[in-house]
């Protein structure tokens, strides 16, 4: 175990994440202090009485009298506060540095770090029940499910983590078995001044000392900037994993594998996903067959292009994870549509250029509906088929007196959800109970 011991240590915000930080340190009797700029954070009630802590605003003296400080991903580096802290020469650091700085020292320990705009959980998800499914002890955390820190006290072989761009600014010590970047798009650009390339150099920061980097074909972003890699790519109709012209076989190193209808999970975005998901498996040894075993039988996250409901001919489906333009671009793409398509558009768009979705809204038999914060904005990309609502529910009150046999209803906001609900989680439960709605009033 890495040794903090006399360190004076200072942990930025609560939750699961910061009390995983908390317990870490306490279990080498380091005793750290915790700061949240929240008045009331998750987690508060769990905290061990013998951590200080200081709520609502950075207390600045305790900072400046750091040795260490574990700064939630949540927190962007550029806070003047932080800034001050490492201009002094305070080392600034994020809970999966603290992991991986404890697994380089275990033997034969794999990690496989997964990234992207879109579909990295979904991906991550998809290899844990690979490597699960192979016999091999796995823990999935990071960026969803566990925090890496809690997968400590697990005994597992390989170690397979989602991870944010937040998360890797603060990574030093990754060295992945496996690290892929799925895809990049334009997603929290409020967080990043300088654009798409200041986004890109923190996701590019997973292939650092990765053995095995695997990359999107179509997408010349994901591709690692130092050369001495070893790559293997995906990609819809090129790559060494692909789907072949008809998009009806996922081809692996230029043999058919898989019927793509043969899976459980839809649209050519999973297909793609499962693609990725393989060639990860393939780079851990893990037999083939059982690889596609799972692929076929893997049904997909909730809000994840989930098909919620489909009565009286009427699809609706909840991709509220689409926080972002990319995601509802796959979503676009995907769906398919014999009726008219109603799209929900709507909530936080964190600053994002929305003009990549305009060539998708050109259709006659498609009706938007935008919501939320940015509403308004959104509503210019196609004024004519465009009506804009406060809420969600008002959008699909409406929508509800419209459809007919054959049309779909997609919720995929391209959007942040947090201007008017807890989580996209929260969002989307939300659409699929208003959905259930729709079928008690059809019946009435």
């Amino acid at each position: 175990m890495v040794n903090y011991q006399g360190k004076n240590v200072v942990i930025i915000g609560l939750g699961i994440t910061g009390l995983s930080c908390v317990d870490y340190f306490l279990a080498q009797n380091v005793i750290p202090k915790v700061i949240d700029t929240r008045l009331k954070p998750q987690g508060l009630e769990q905290l061990d009485e013998r951590v200080d802590y200081h709520l609502g605003e950075l207390k600045i003296d305790w900072l400046l009298a750091a040795d260490l400080i574990i700064a939630s991903p949540g927190i962007a580096l550029s806070t003047p506060e932080l800034k001050q802290a490492s201009d002094k020469g305070i080392e600034i650091i994020g809970d999966i540095e603290l992991f991986c700085r404890e697994v380089n020292l275990q033997n034969n320990k794999k990690i496989v770090a997964i990234t992207g705009a879109n579909g990295k959980t979904t991906v991550t998800t998809l290899v844990g029940e690979i490597v699960k499914s192979a016999g091999i002890k796995v823990g999935v955390g990071g960026n969803i499910g566990q925090p890496a820190l809690s997968l400590l006290n697990q005994d597992c072989e390989v170690y397979v983590l989602e991870l944010s761009s937040f998360q890797l600014e603060t990574t030093n010590s990754l060295k992945a078995t496996v690290a892929t970047i799925l895809n990049i798009s334009e997603d929290h650009m409020d967080r990043y001044p300088l654009g798409l390339i200041q986004y890109t150099a923190a996701k590019q920061r997973i292939y650092n000392n990765a053995e095995y980097c695997i990359i999107n074909h179509d997408d010349q972003l994901t591709v690692p900037l130092s050369k001495h890699h070893h790559t293997v790519s995906f990609g819809l109709k090129e790559g060494d994993y692909h789907l072949d012209e008809q998009c009806e076989y996922l081809i692996a190193q230029n043999h058919p594998v898989l019927l793509a209808k043969d899976m459980k999970l839809t649209g050519c975005h999973n297909y793609l996903n499962a693609l990725a998901a393989l060639a990860i498996a393939d780079k851990l040894s893990i037999d083939r067959q059982s690889s596609l075993a799972t692929i076929m039988t893997f049904q997909g996250l909730s809000h994840r292009f989930e098909l919620v409901l489909e009565h009286n001919g009427v699809k609706w489906i909840n991709d509220s994870k689409a926080t972002n333009v990319g995601s509802t671009e796959a979503a676009l793409k995907s769906v398919v549509c014999h009726g008219k398509l109603y799209l929900l558009l709507g909530g936080d768009g964190k600053s994002a250029d929305f003009s990549p979705l305009i060539p998708y809204l050109q259709n006659k038999n498609l009706e938007i509906f935008c919501f939320g914060r940015d509403r308004n904005l959104l509503a210019k990309l196609a004024p004519n088929l465009t009506t804009v609502t406060e809420t969600m529910t008002e959008a699909m009150q409406i929508i509800a007196q419209k459809v007919l046999s054959n049309d779909v209803v997609l919720l995929s906001p391209a959007c942040a959800s947090l201007d008017q609900f807890k989580n996209y989680i929260e969002r989307g439960n939300q659409f699929a109970n208003i959905a259930k709605q729709y079928i008690l009033r059809s019946e009435k």
